[in-house]
């Protein structure tokens, strides 16, 4: 596995451990916003952690994309009874999503937070600069906002932004990964409530999926 693979499964990981704690048990649709080479992954460990999944969207501007990403999966097989679509309109399939996973480049907010459903969690992947936004203002104000780590509070164009903007506080983000793991940090406590995660990267979460994709292994095994 070289460093592009290591990086590419180590963010997969730290989307599904924070989806362990902040996503509702119950989910049963996933929306991937996004066809680039994370996507297959991060529909992988959702799937993964989250067995009562039964639908999968994938929606990215060029139609194709996403197309390719289901088709290559559906390549792969093992997802028995998962269904896959793909696109239609993004204002719509967003509210569908009991989790919703971003894994873009965009600059404009593509999830619109008064679209998300009650319960959703919000996984935020793509942005690792100031200029880029996955979501708007309104999915942070309504959400329960977790960071892997405090690196995302200074580099995460979402989070920076509304800082400045004064949508949110620093104070306001609730935890990190860590601090869920550890039980310092209460993720989900009720049923309707959204949560919303932002990763960006560190060495102690390099550790921790390093720790998860061992214990995977060896249930497997």
């Amino acid at each position: 596995m070289d460093a592009t693979e290591l990086t590419v499964y180590r963010t997969a990981c730290t989307s599904a451990l924070a989806s362990k704690f902040l996503s509702r048990k119950d989910s049963e649709t996933l929306l991937m916003i996004g066809a680039g080479t994370l996507a297959p992954h991060l529909i992988k460990a959702h799937l993964t952690v989250r067995p009562n999944l039964k639908k999968v969207i994938v929606w990215n501007r060029t139609a194709d994309k996403a197309k390719r990403v289901i088709e290559n999966l559906q390549s792969e097989g093992g997802f028995e009874g998962v269904s896959f679509e793909s696109n239609g309109s993004l204002e719509e399939v967003v509210g569908l999503g009991d989790i919703v996973s971003c894994a873009t480049n965009s600059e404009t907010p593509l999830v619109k937070g008064k679209k998300l459903k009650e319960g959703a969690h919000l996984d935020l992947v793509g942005s690792f600069k100031h200029s880029m936004r996955e979501c708007d203002d309104e999915a942070l104000k309504r959400g329960k906002v977790f960071v892997d780590n405090e690196a995302a509070l200074v580099e995460a164009g979402e989070l920076v932004g509304a800082f400045e903007r004064g949508v949110i506080t620093k104070d306001e983000i609730v935890g990190d990964l860590l601090e869920l793991i550890k039980g310092e940090k209460n993720g989900r406590t009720t049923a309707e409530e959204i949560t919303v995660f932002k990763s960006v990267g560190s060495a102690v979460v390099d550790l921790l999926t390093a720790q998860l994709a061992y214990e995977t292994y060896m249930k497997s095994h």
